[in-house]
């Protein structure tokens, strides 16, 4: 048992620490993976201006774009370990990247979890010229003519695709793969007809649902979306196993104090639990879901394990 003079000096300095953390003057740098106004920039910017007012600091939005989020993690990971800069990252960068591309991070080594921001569901979508009235018709079609099928993704080993290979093998339909260079240029496609399905986020595709230019025909998650509750779920559907939720969350650079992670954590709660923030992001088709640290290093360590079973079973190969 630890003697109580030296218990008392780990707590004078812990408290330094934080107060120390709390009244710096220096900025806090949110690193986003996505060019500017995507929604990943639109959510990290919402909840980086109520962590500064909470904790009293400036916050600074990074956006590093590039190989699927890789660019934005490498450099948060050899960031300052003080609390200084923060990676908003997501299920690519922590956990398919990492499965399928040689990187120069490690989602685990080089990263500390600071907390879950939220979640949104994968939903499949089509180009409105197939018409397909249910799971059942869209697979015959694919399985009596597979050479006029092809799906698009964001890129190699990104959410899309990764979620399109769980579908096939799910389904054993044969559909060919044509990857983008990120989300816009491959739903633009999809619209235009060029592929005729996709499996973007929610966040993603929400806007072009609603106009018509692409129609949701199942959503791959656990239950219903709130904003499209009309749309059933491909286990509804009698499609199994294909669930896949593109969560958000924060990090930190490893070896980060862990009070200082423990006080950013409070601070992203307190935010993800204010009702104009909520509205905000359920409003653009995502869910809010706040954690522990340890909850999202539980997540990120269980979906490295789905998604390298996924690449193995697919017999995936990277770039």
């Amino acid at each position: 048992m630890m003697p109580l003079r030296k218990l008392l000096m780990v707590f004078v300095l812990t408290c330094c620490t934080a107060l120390t953390y709390a009244q710096s003057d220096r900025p806090i740098t949110i690193v986003v993976p996505t060019a500017p106004g995507g929604g990943n920039d639109a959510m990290a910017r919402t909840i980086g201006q109520k962590m500064s007012v909470l904790l009293n600091r400036t916050v600074i939005v990074e956006n590093r774009a590039g190989a699927n989020g890789s660019l934005a993690a490498e450099y948060a990971s050899k960031a300052p370990a003080d609390g200084s800069v923060l990676m908003f990252g997501y299920v690519a960068t922590h956990a398919m990247n990492p499965v399928l591309q040689k990187l120069r991070y490690d989602p685990i080594r080089d990263f500390e979890p600071v907390g879950r921001v939220g979640y949104s569901p994968t939903v499949m979508v089509l180009n409105p010229s197939v018409k397909a009235t249910d799971m059942k018709s869209l697979l015959k079609m694919i399985k009596d003519k597979p050479e006029a099928f092809s799906f698009a993704s964001a890129g190699n080993g990104t959410a899309p695709h990764f979620t399109a290979e769980l579908f096939k093998l799910a389904t054993q339909a044969q559909i060919l793969h044509v990857p983008y260079k990120g989300s816009s240029p491959a739903i633009l496609d999809t619209i235009a007809g060029q592929t005729q399905m996709m499996f973007p986020s929610l966040f993603t595709a929400l806007p072009y649902i609603k106009s018509g230019k692409l129609q949701a025909i199942a959503i791959a998650g656990a239950s219903r979306s709130a904003v499209l509750p009309q749309v059933p779920t491909l286990k509804e559907l009698g499609v199994e196993g294909v669930e896949v939720d593109q969560w958000y969350g924060f990090f930190a650079p490893a070896k980060t104090p862990k009070d200082v992670i423990v006080r950013l954590n409070i601070a992203l709660n307190t935010a993800l639990a204010d009702p104009e923030i909520i509205k905000r992001i359920e409003g653009q088709g995502a869910d809010v879901q706040s954690s522990t640290p340890e909850q999202l290093g539980v997540l990120v360590r269980a979906d490295l394990d789905k998604w390298r079973a996924v690449v193995q079973q697919a017999k995936l190969q990277a770039d």
